[in-house]
Formats: C-alpha cells, structure tokens, sequence
C-alpha cells in the first residue's frame, strides 16, 4: 500500500508529460485523480496508527550493502503524508484556473506531480540513505517549478539560486548521515532513533550534527541560507502555496523532528538551532514589514514562522515538541491560503504590488473576506488556529528562558508583534477606495478557483474554536511517533485563564495595530520599498559575489592548469589510470602468468595486424580520414577474429555488427566536415621535441593497455567464491541454474550484471540525444555543402538526381529493388537471433545492430526522403519504450519482494509447441533491442537530416567551382 501511494504522484507525472503540451483538462484531470486515490489510502491508515500498529513495506534494493527500499508510516509521518496530498490536491485544482492556456500545462503538472511524489519519498522513508536521495529530488523538482517560466531571468536566477543552496545543503546532509549510520551501525531509521544515547556521546557527534543541521536549515530557508527563498516566488503561485505551506521548505522541519530522538538534547543542538532560529524570526518578520510585493511579504513571513518552528524545537522539551508539530500543522493551512487569495489578486488585478492595490473589497468582497481572516490566523488572532500555537510558543520561551534568559521571551514578543503589522499591511489593498489604475478591472475569479481557499480557511476557523475534537486525536498520534513514553500532558483548550502568555499575544496584538498605525500615518509605509536599518543585509548579493568568485577562480585555475587540447587530457588521465593502481596495488598472491610457449604464430600474426592498423590509423588521422577509419576498421575486424578464436561467437558477432554500424555513422558525419590539408613546407624531417613527445606518449599508451590487460588478467583468473577457478568458471556454473539460460554471455549481460547492462543503454541514450540536439543546430562549413569532387561530372546522369531518383530509375534501382526485400529478411533474421540469444549465440544488442544495419542499407540506396516518407520510424519513441521496458522488468522483481533486475524463469507448456522457456530477462533484453534501434536510428536521422538542410543553400555548380571559392587552405601544425 505504501509502495503504491509513493508511486501514484509519479505515475501521474509520467502521464502528464506524455500528454501535448498545450493540454489543460486531461493533465488536471490526471494528477487531481492521483493525488485523491492516495490522499484516500493515507487517511485510511490513521485508525491502525492510532492504535499502535506502524504500517512497513521493505524491497530489496542493495542487499550487498544492507540497503533495502524502506517505506514506513508512524503518526509524523500520516500528519505530513495528509498535510502534502490535502493541500496538494486543492493545489492542483487552483491551478487549473489560474494557469494561463498559453502556458505549457501538462509540463506543470508533470513537474508538480514529480515534486509530491519526492515530498512524499522523504516523509516516508525508512532508510537515512533512502531519505537523502528523495531530499535531493526535491531539489531537483522545485528546481523545475520554480524556472518554469524559463523566459524570464528571475525565474532563472531564483530556479539557480534555489537549486544550488539547497543542493550543497543536501551534500552536507548526506555526509551527516553516513556518520549517524557509521555511529549507530545502521541507515534505517528505527535503529538511528535507537540509538540516541550512543550518538550523544561519541566523538563523531558535534561534525554529524553540524552536517546533518546545514542540510535542514539550508532547506528550510533558515538564517543565514533564508535569502533564496523570496526570490523562488519568480514560480506561478500555485507553486509558491505548495512549496511554502506543506513541501519544500517543510522538508527541514520535517527531518528536525524527525531526528529529534537521536539528535536533540545538548547544548549544541540547542544553541546552533535556537540562534539561527531567533535571527530567523526576527530578520524574516522585520523584513515582511517592509515588502512591496504581497508574494514577498507572504515568502519573508514563512521565513519567520519556520525561525519559530525551529526554536521550538531548539528548546529540547517534550511540549515544545507537540508545539512545533501543531504549529507545522497551522501553518501550511493559513499560508497556503494567503497565496493563492494573492494568486487570485494577481490573476484578476493584473499586478501584485501594493503601492497600487487598494479597495479591492469593492471589487472581489469574497476573495477579500478569505485573505482577511487568514491573515488574522497568521497574526495569532484568537479564535483563529495560528492562536493556539503561538501561545504555546510563548508559553515555551518562557518557561525555558525563566528570568535570566528573558532575551528568548523578548524575541517570541517582537515576532508576535511584527507578525501583527506585517499582516494589517497584508490587508490593507482590501480597504479605501477601488484604485483605477491597475492593469486590469478587478473581479471575482472563477468559483471553482476560490473553493480550495474556503476550504483552507474554514479549516483555520475550526481548528481554532474546536481544537481538540478538529485535531486534538491527529496532534497525539503525530507527537506520539516522536516523543514515545515521554509524551507529556497538555491542553488544547482555547481559554487558559489569564497567564503570561496570555499577556503576551495581547501586548503582541495591541503594540502591533499601535505600531502599524505610526508606520502608515507617520512613516508612509504604504509606499516605503524599502527596509529601514537593515537594507544592506543583503544575503542573495552575498551569494552572487561567492558564486562570481567561485567563477572567476575556476577560471583562472582552468587558465593555469588546464588546455583545450585532447591529446595533454588524455595524456593525464591515462598516466593516472597507470599509476594510482600501482600505488595502491596488493601483491597479487597465486597470480597465474600466461602460458606462451604454446601461442600459435597465425594468432599472433593476427594481433600484429589489428595493432599495426592501430598505429598507422593514428598516423594517418591528422589529415587521412577515410583512410584512417579503414584502418581503424581493421583493427575492429582482428579484434572479432581474436573473439571468434577464443571461442566466443556472441563478442565475435557483436564487434562485427558495431564495425558495420559505427563505420558508416562515422563516414556521414566525415561527409560534413571541412577538409584539412598537409601543410607545403611539411617534410620527413620531425624536430627532436616532437619525438620525444611522441615516445613519451606512445609508451604511456603502451603501460596503460598492458596495465588494464594485466588487471583483467588477473581479476578473470582470480579464484572466486563457489566456482573451481577463475571468474569463467563461476559464471559458466551458474548461468544455467541461476540465470535460466546456456548462453552464459547473455545471461551475463542480462542477469548477472543486468544493472550494468541498464546503466549502459541509458547512457547510450542519453548519448544519442546529445548528439541528435547537437546535429539539429550544426551547419556544416560553406567548402562541405557542395557535392564532393567525386561526384561531379558533366556527363554522368546520376549527378542530377536525388537518391531516391537513382533508386527509382536511377543506376541503383537494381540495387534498390533486393536491397528493399532484403529489409524484411533481415529483420526476420533479427528476431532469429533476438529469440535464440539466451540459450544460444545472439540476444537483443546483436538483433537491434542487425535491424539497425537493415534501416541504414535502406537509407543509403533511397535516400532520407523515400525511406521517412515510407517509414515512420520516431527513434525517440524506441528509445523511450525501450528503457521504460528495461526499468519495468527491475521494478517488476521489486514487487514480487526480490532486489531490482532479479532475474525468474518460468516453463509454459503449450499445445503443439510443447514446453517454453520464458525468462523475465527476455523482457529486459526486449528493453536493450529497443534501445539499440532507437538510438543508432536516431544519430542516422540526425546525420542524414544535414543532406535535407544543405539543399536549402544556395547550389554550387561542381566541387571545383566550391574550391575555387574557398579561401587558401590553413596549415594545421
């Protein structure tokens, strides 16, 4: 059931992206479905949590490393499970009208989808590593929403700025939690939580807190890391109330309470904790005061309210604890309603500004009755939500500051009060007269689009006049999952009886309305844009001049240390491939030397060959290029032979068919390429430096080939676990009874090393697309555009027609005709050796090469024009379907409780066709042939594409008319 909540948001994000991008309805349609289906599966948990029971769902992930894909649901984690899918769904309706139908929608709800379901995968991890990775794909996805409107360069800027705080935070965090699991001597989180007397106390703890605080207050916007999130409110509003009321920033609170039992309880934690948390409240409630933008004033008042969360539970006590939860709680109600009634603003009235708005009660009286008593939650009004759990924070501070750290009493006071004013200033475009030069009339939004704020509202009505029969039950089983035995008693009556803190929220809410009315009368602080005192506490300057810096050393380290040049690169990272595994290097005990004495000459002869091709294709590159690919070719043909000597038919057939492939994409992208010409002066003569360049590089070159055949060598002949020799032999035993199948390289590719094999086609693909987005902006250089001097003729006929006319009635239509009935041959001979390949030479990467050269055969009679016009081929799709298919056949053995790419094997017997071997790796290698295809196609059509774009240039009459026209050739040193 947790496994199928956590998937849900991502399923939807997949289909949404699938759909076209100008789609509004069905995408809506699609998340606002998914994100109920799993709301109603989270709320149906609450009465076994209730009772004690704590939901658990584990999958084999990285058994080896003790690592499973843990799902676990405690109270904490219902109350953020329900907080992100409840708010997330009237999100997701809000959005729906207020996206503009020039915006691409379903992208924005793939993205937002994709943001629940990583929000989701921290909260309810049950493994730290676990944890890290979604905290990171929050980062990722926020990423995403907040530069959705990529054209404008503060949506830009906040998506980058954003992106890199809260990653590097996440980097800390990932290093504290090595430690924590290092300390504890596990990542899953009920043995960490254990474990916190033992963390306490060990050396390690002060570095494991720091790391593990740095990833928190970095992600909750807390001082001095709270200048990123006002400049994320560049994302559409619906993104802002997502991201400010129940993710993103609540990510960090989350991971503090969640920590709290292991973490919580020294005077670091609560020094560290309760300075940033102070200057937070302080700093983001001042500067709220003083915003211009009501998305800004909105985004420094969150600042504020996560600094108190973050004192709360800085105190370290058990009641302190359930206050931070409660006001979690409250906060993502009132503020997710705050922005999307200045969503509403904004759609309607066209601007955000309140030096403009004013009286829009006039023009929007519903709309402006929400923001109001939502904005009275956010002060701490009574009878409102936020009320109750501002006078617990009260209540804390005092009873922990007592009489001698009154300054944390002082603090709370000054928060409540500045919360009073920036909140009348919030109100205030609601009264006085309707302002006439705004953008736009303003009106009333469509009624669908109020809804998710009434129901937001309501809720802040409810909590705050029946409190503990709204959510007294809820608050219980949250606090219970965090604090255990040591629950304390506590009161969610809304009348106390007159008590300091009682005083306090009055003097707050008095010394507030006192205080605005001096700023707005005597001060202007309707047109102040401006914050008094502190404007030069720039934090987002801070941070582009750290990032400038950073830019400008690399670059002047890049300038000293580094070079465009290939050949010095390689020339590093070789002589260290060499020389770090001689410095770290163990005697190799019981290393068997190869035998010699029995090497056959012809074989030997043979390696000769293909390594004088090596040589004479380095040789000749410089300004040989056919040539050099022909001699490459060669060395590529020896190595099959040495394959197919060795008794390895699949490698043999393998090379050869990434020969024929590799051969002619390289002899297209040859085609468009300026020519290169030796210079005059060039003689045999060769400089005394460049030899010994040369010999310095060649015998580089040599000590890192023999060095990597001498750690193969060795690794194959190693003796291993369960097998009588080397590595050979353990796979040879095993790939029948364990893998299902006889061919033992296929069972290899597909079973034993299936997550190599995965993360080889995906980078395959990725780099197809490289260089399809590459190709797509190349232009060739004006001296290759016109027809080679080959083909230029004034009496050969062919010169004037395209290839599809030489095919059709053309020198080449003999050709034409076998080579188009060879197609279907070819791809019978595919699916031949795709079916045969588990058991017998083939399998899906030789298939895919073999229908893969039955395209390319058709390309190069026909032309790009007949074959696409007859062919519908959409490489993107093969790739798509492809690593969809491979990933499926992992995740299908998750769910069957099996670690990801486990490979089972079943036997069907059918009438006729007796007993069938069906392996689920025939499904993966399915996913490889798809990919093969995909990607070789997908390079072809990019290639081939650059025929089509040359004919749009004007025509050059014969090569020797392009010559002509070019200027003298350079001479290449």
């Amino acid at each position: 059931m947790l496994l199928l909540l956590l998937l849900l948001p991502f399923a939807a994000s997949f289909i949404a992206a699938c759909m076209p991008v100008g789609s509004r309805d069905r995408p809506a349609a699609v998340a606002g479905i998914a994100t109920l289906a799993a709301l109603a599966l989270a709320i149906g948990q609450f009465d076994p949590i209730a009772d004690g029971t704590v939901p658990e769902e584990r999958y084999g992930w990285l058994p080896a490393y003790g690592l499973d894909i843990s799902l676990r649901m405690d109270g904490l984690a219902w109350v953020f499970t329900v907080m992100v899918l409840g708010i997330g769904v009237l999100v997701l309706l809000y959005a729906r009208y207020y996206m503009s139908r020039r915006d691409p929608v379903a992208r924005f709800y793939a993205y937002m989808m994709a943001f629940m379901g990583a929000m989701l995968g921290v909260v309810l991890s049950g493994n730290l590593i676990q944890l890290v990775v979604f905290w990171e794909l929050t980062s990722v996805t926020s990423f995403l929403l907040i530069g959705y409107w990529q054209e404008r360069n503060d949506a830009r800027r906040g998506a980058r700025m954003a992106f890199t705080v809260t990653t590097i935070g996440g980097l800390c965090l990932l290093a504290g939690v090595l430690l924590l699991g290092h300390i504890a001597g596990s990542y899953e989180l009920e043995a960490v939580l254990a474990a916190g007397n033992r963390i306490r106390a060990h050396d390690w703890y002060l570095p494991a807190l720091v790391l593990v605080l740095l990833g928190a207050l970095t992600k909750s916007a807390q001082f001095p890391f709270h200048f990123w999130l006002p400049h994320a409110m560049a994302a559409p509003t619906p993104v802002s109330a997502f991201l400010h009321s129940a993710t993103m920033v609540k990510a960090g609170v989350f991971l503090l309470i969640r920590l709290w039992p292991a973490l919580a309880g020294t005077e670091e934690w609560t020094w560290i904790l309760g300075s940033a948390g102070v200057a937070t409240l302080l700093l983001g409630s001042f500067f709220a005061i003083f915003q211009v933008d009501m998305k800004g004033l909105l985004a420094y008042s969150t600042i504020s309210h996560l600094g108190l969360i973050v004192v709360l539970l800085s105190i370290g006590t058990p009641l302190s604890v359930v206050a931070a939860i409660f006001h979690t709680m409250n906060h993502a109600v009132f503020k997710a309603s705050l922005f999307m009634a200045v969503g509403i603003v904004d759609h309607e009235s066209g601007t955000r500004d309140m030096r403009q708005l004013r009286g829009l009660k006039r023009a929007m009286p519903h709309t402006a009755a929400l923001a109001i008593v939502a904005s009275a939650a956010m002060a701490g009004v009574p009878l409102m939500n936020g009320f109750l759990s501002k006078e617990m924070f009260f209540a804390e501070t005092m009873i922990v500051g007592g009489t001698e750290n009154w300054w944390m009493s002082v603090a709370a006071g000054l928060m409540g009060l500045f919360s009073v004013i920036y909140s009348l200033r919030f109100i205030s475009v609601f009264f006085g007269p309707l302002a006439h030069d705004l953008p736009e009339d303003p009106h009333e939004p469509p009624r669908w689009m109020r809804v998710p704020i009434e129901c937001l509202v309501l809720l802040c009505i409810a909590v705050g006049v029946l409190p503990e029969r709204v959510v007294g039950d809820v608050l219980a089983v949250a606090a219970h999952a965090v604090l255990g035995p040591t629950m304390p008693e506590y009161s969610l009556a809304i009348w106390h009886g007159v008590n300091l803190p009682l005083l306090m929220s009055v003097i707050a809410l008095a010394g507030g309305v006192i205080a605005y009315l001096v700023l707005r009368n005597w001060f202007e602080l309707a047109q102040r844009d401006r914050v008094p005192v502190l404007h030069r506490l720039k934090g987002a300057q801070l941070y582009e001049n750290i990032m400038l810096g950073l830019a400008q050393g690399a670059a002047w380290l890049l300038r000293w240390t580094g070079t465009r040049r290939l050949q010095p690169q390689l020339l590093v990272l070789v002589a260290a491939m060499v020389a770090v595994p001689l410095l770290l290097a163990q005697p190799v005990r019981d290393f068997a030397a190869p035998q010699l004495a029995n090497a056959n000459p012809l074989f030997a002869l043979l390696w000769l060959i293909g390594a004088g091709c090596a040589v004479a294709a380095a040789w000749k590159a410089k300004y040989h290029r056919l040539a050099a690919l022909a001699l490459v070719g060669g060395t590529g043909l020896a190595t099959s032979a040495t394959f197919l000597w060795l008794s390895a038919p699949d490698l043999a057939l393998t090379q050869l068919m990434v020969e024929t492939v590799t051969t002619v994409l390289i002899l297209l992208g040859l085609r468009w390429l300026p020519p290169r010409f030796p210079p005059k002066n060039l003689g045999p003569r060769i400089p005394p430096s460049a030899w010994l360049r040369r010999s310095r590089d060649a015998l580089v070159a040599v000590a890192g080939g023999l060095g990597l055949a001498a750690a193969s060598y060795a690794v194959l002949t190693s003796p291993q676990e369960g097998a009588s020799a080397g590595l050979r032999d353990f796979f040879v035993q095993r790939a029948l009874p364990e893998g299902g199948g006889a061919n033992v390289v296929n069972v290899l590719l597909v079973d034993f090393r299936g997550f190599d094999t995965m993360g080889e086609i995906t980078v395959l693909s990725a780099v197809a697309l490289t260089v399809y987005a590459l190709l797509r902006r190349f232009r060739p250089a004006p001296e290759s555009v016109a027809i080679p001097v080959q083909q230029a003729s004034d009496v050969d006929p062919a010169v004037g027609q395209k290839p599809g006319q030489q095919a059709r009635n053309g020198y080449l239509m003999v050709q034409a005709v076998y080579l188009r009935f060879l197609l279907p041959v070819m791809g019978v001979i595919a699916v031949y050796f795709f079916m045969r390949g588990h058991n017998l030479p083939g399998g899906g990467f030789v298939a895919g090469l073999i229908f893969a050269t039955a395209l390319i055969v058709q390309y190069m009679v026909a032309g790009t024009d007949w074959v696409e016009s007859h062919l519908r081929l959409r490489p993107h799709r093969w790739i798509g379907w492809g690593l969809a298919i491979a990933c499926a056949t992992g995740i299908g053995a998750w769910l069957l409780g099996y670690p990801f790419l486990t490979s089972h094997t079943a036997h069907v017997t059918l009438p006729l066709l007796g007993e069938l071997h069906l392996p689920s790796a025939f499904v993966f290698d399915l996913g490889v042939f798809l990919v093969v295809v995909g990607t070789t196609m997908l390079i072809l059509v990019a290639l081939a594409h650059q025929s089509l774009r040359s004919r749009r240039t004007p025509p050059t009459a014969t090569r020797a008319a392009a010559l002509a026209a070019m200027p003298p050739p350079k001479e290449i040193q």
